[in-house]
């Protein structure tokens, strides 16, 4: 799959293409089928399925300190599109003077002169072009001046979120900002994931005999509310059965956030600096302030038995 960032590195020789645009956090089950079903037009035309993206999320620029929580990093976006077989990622570099592009201009520049599109891909809210002016409706207007069509999709859960509730990163941070990582895996289609670097920290857990690899999180995380959980911890492409804490630890008058995972059964691991992923299983329990070291060490126990049931290992 290629990687671009900027009009400027689209090569010139580009063919027709079946194009998809959004900000695409978390590339949810509702974001599979859009790119799904762009990757499957562009297959049927002979032409090349092309993701359109933004960096920085256009939120922060319009609206400066109003970046919302991440559900995945662009890099991670990327693999889990070129997992959907998409051809090419175009990220656009999301400055002032680009959000007050009209959407004209928008469509000009990037479906037409650039990319050369055939087929654009949207769901039913998709906005576009200075403060979202242009709406689905005029982006197939323009489509049938400039040469290319619009197809649209319907964004609804199935399942037990169901209750006609569409597929949105919105949800699915309210899901994990909840602490419910189970739903959020439902609309996300696997576990939500964190990323980041291991750092040294007070060392608590190795005193205690559950030594945690203390992750030091990317920039505007979608970090899951503070509790217990099941799940996983990855590290150099080896995934490990993980009990995982997140939160200030109140038994030792902690006051800052962490997240911090526990690879079960695991001896001698050495991972400090090195990037490391944690994937949220289940939600155990929420966090806790004991009054003795013991009854801490009880409940550790029982988490990590949990945990190790819970993901099989």
């Amino acid at each position: 799959m290629q990687r671009w960032r900027g009009l400027e590195e689209v090569p010139g020789d580009w063919g027709r293409s079946v194009v998809t645009i959004g900000s695409f956090d978390g590339v949810h089950r509702g974001h599979q089928l859009i790119i799904g079903r762009a990757v499957e037009r562009a297959r049927a035309e002979g032409a090349h399925s092309v993701v359109v993206t933004f960096d920085p999320h256009p939120s922060e620029v319009v609206r400066p300190g109003s970046h919302p929580p991440l559900l995945a990093p662009h890099h991670r976006r990327a693999e889990l599109m070129a997992d959907l077989g998409v051809d090419a990622v175009l990220v656009l570099p999301f400055t002032l003077a680009f959000s007050q592009l009209s959407p004209e201009d928008f469509v000009r520049q990037v479906l037409v002169d650039s990319l050369h599109a055939a087929v654009v891909v949207e769901g039913p809210n998709f906005r576009f072009g200075h403060r979202a002016s242009g709406s689905v409706e005029m982006l197939a207007e323009l489509g049938r001046g400039y040469g290319f069509t619009v197809e649209l999709l319907d964004l609804t859960v199935h399942g037990s979120l169901g209750a006609g509730t569409p597929f949105s990163s919105t949800l699915a941070r309210r899901l994990v900002a909840e602490g419910d990582v189970s739903g959020a895996a439902e609309v996300l289609g696997r576990p939500h994931r964190v990323e980041g670097t291991v750092v040294r920290g007070a060392q608590r857990g190795r005193e205690l005999g559950y030594p945690t690899a203390n992750v030091e999180t990317l920039p505007h995380t979608a970090i899951p509310a503070d509790g217990v959980y099941a799940g996983w911890l990855t590290a150099d492409s080896e995934r490990m059965p993980a009990a995982i804490s997140v939160g200030t630890n109140p038994t030792f008058d902690g006051t800052s956030r962490t997240v911090e995972a526990y690879a079960i059964d695991r001896v001698g691991l050495d991972l400090y600096g090195l990037h490391v992923s944690v994937d949220f299983l289940a939600y155990l329990r929420g966090m806790e302030k004991f009054d003795t070291i013991d009854a801490l060490l009880d409940r550790m126990a029982d988490d990590v038995k949990q945990a190790r049931e819970l993901t099989g290992c």
